[in-house]
């Protein structure tokens, strides 16, 4: 069973697209003495992949109704 809900999993994948947006648009600035320095673009990246990957396994895990599937073959000289 999947952790996060297939819904988690887009909204927080589609957060870290909106935080690859805005460091896009301007890593950092300044308004006089104080200064915003946005989050790593390497790090966003790498939760983006993340929550990507969580999504497939939970749309998976929606899609063969919770179980995984595994076979087994014994093979015989006759």
């Amino acid at each position: 069973m999947a952790v996060f809900s297939k819904e988690l999993c887009q909204k927080k994948l589609k957060t870290w697209l909106a935080a690859e947006e805005a460091v896009a648009t301007g890593q950092s600035y300044q308004i006089g003495t104080r200064m915003l320095t946005r989050a790593d673009l390497k790090q966003i990246r790498e939760q983006m992949e993340y929550w990507a990957g969580k999504l497939a396994e939970a749309e998976a895990e929606e899609k063969h109704n919770g179980r995984n599937r595994a076979y087994r073959a014994v093979i015989r000289d006759v």
